[in-house]
């Protein structure tokens, strides 16, 4: 066999080789005398069948898949003779002249993986995020917990916010009622947010058996474009109005939230662990995220066409599956790969630099790592060793953890080498945008 790479443009290779004719009819001759074994034909006897027959019935099928797969073959050693790369899926034709020996010509079309030359990673600037679990983050978890153990009882005044209200509505735009705007027996909170702020504050001061409309805004990027940047009016009736009771902080409370003895300081204990636990998760996501944002300035290079379109392709697919998960009908939906062309090369820039810092720097993954990491999550559940057991039981999960684990490898080389500085957030921002 014999094999030449041509460069095209950029990334582009040809790749020429051939595959031995005569190998192809002794390997196709091989084939059609085992089927003639067991293959079965109406008028004969198994294994009776004639020779001729079988060859003229199934000759072209034979040969078609014995080619097949001495191209395939033929392919690999060529690629691996010439050492190439190969990103994405090879496009392999016959050559248009072929070659004067007897051999069967082919020439296969493919992108190779670009030459990554890294800077060094001193001259990236990355932040470092830091924040602190107070005792006051303590106590505002606590009375969260008060509050979604809360009893509620009839109020005799008027609504205020984390009230429990009971309403019938009926909404109207330029007089007539419009779908999804009437319900009965409806119950929410005011001040959860649940409702449109317009809503909450029309509902804010009424008393339980009181009537009232008002208007009501809906904002510009409302999902019902019929209401979007619209006024409407609401006639409201309040059925009930409770308030809520919040249980005290006390050993039954304590024994409520899986404190066996009820020690209130052991479950405010655990709370603050709960909390530190979580707060070094999101540290850790928030800064994965800004080192992975100045990452691509680490090199310079072409990107393979082959894996981008595959990036918009699964970024694509991935969009209308968030979409259907909300219950949207995406049939009639163009959800366009060319749509996430940036994303997509970020994508695959971002990927092709921390395989390359992975390969020079031995930053794979480690056993004792993936374990480690397995039982960090473990702790945020109440049996930590099934879960351990339920990561190990599967590889595909056991893969994504070490995903995980190969990446903060590589956050971590860049915040040792790079210039870091560190950047303080409050505990309640922290909570509030969470990056992981």
């Amino acid at each position: 066999m014999t094999s030449s790479v041509e460069t095209l443009t950029g990334l582009e290779r040809r790749l020429n080789f051939t595959v031995n004719s005569e190998e192809i009819a002794q390997q196709t001759k091989a084939r059609l005398v085992q089927m003639s074994k067991t293959v079965r034909m109406s008028g004969f006897r198994p294994g009776k069948v004639p020779f001729s027959t079988i060859e003229r019935n199934y000759g072209f099928q034979a040969q078609s898949e014995v080619l097949s797969d001495a191209v395939s073959k033929a392919f690999g050693a060529a690629v691996t003779a010439n050492n190439v790369r190969i990103a994405g899926e090879p496009k392999v034709d016959r050559s248009e002249s072929q070659p004067a020996d007897g051999t069967l010509g082919f020439v296969a079309t493919f992108e190779v993986y670009p030459e990554i030359t890294l800077k060094d990673l001193s001259t990236l600037e990355a932040e470092r995020f830091t924040a602190k679990v107070g005792d006051e983050d303590v106590e505002k978890t606590v009375n969260i917990l008060r509050k979604q153990r809360a009893n509620w009882v009839d109020a005799n005044r008027a609504a205020e916010n984390n009230d429990r209200v009971t309403i019938d509505f009926a909404g109207t735009l330029n007089g007539e009622a419009f779908q999804g705007g009437t319900a009965e027996d409806f119950a929410f909170v005011p001040g959860e947010g649940r409702m449109l702020p317009d809503f909450e504050k029309g509902v804010i001061g009424m008393n339980a058996g009181a009537a009232k409309t008002f208007d009501v805004g809906f904002p510009e990027d409302y999902g019902n474009k019929d209401l979007a940047g619209k006024t409407a009016q609401f006639a409201v009736t309040i059925k009930k109005l409770e308030m809520p009771v919040l249980p005290e902080v006390d050993e039954a409370f304590a024994k409520t939230l899986g404190v066996a003895d009820g020690d209130v300081a052991k479950l405010r204990s655990d709370i603050r662990n709960n909390l530190e636990r979580e707060v070094a998760q999101r540290l850790r996501g928030r800064t994965k995220t800004a080192v992975m944002d100045v990452l691509p300035g680490v090199a310079e290079f072409d990107l393979p066409k082959s894996l981008v379109s595959s990036e918009q392709d699964r970024l694509a697919e991935q969009a209308k599956a968030e979409l259907a998960s909300r219950g949207v009908d995406v049939k009639n939906i163009p959800v366009p790969p060319d749509a996430f062309t940036e994303q997509a090369q970020r994508r695959v820039r971002l990927g092709l630099i921390v395989g390359e810092l992975v390969k020079h720097n031995n930053l794979q993954a480690k056993p004792d790592q993936i374990k480690k990491q397995i039982e960090e999550f473990a702790q945020s559940y109440e049996n930590p060793g099934e879960v351990v057991r339920w990561y190990f039981s599967d590889k595909e999960r056991l893969a994504e953890v070490e995903g995980m684990v190969l990446e903060q490898n590589v956050v971590d080389l860049v915040l040792a080498k790079g210039k870091v500085s560190e950047k303080a957030l409050a505990f309640d921002e922290l909570m509030a945008n969470s990056q992981n």
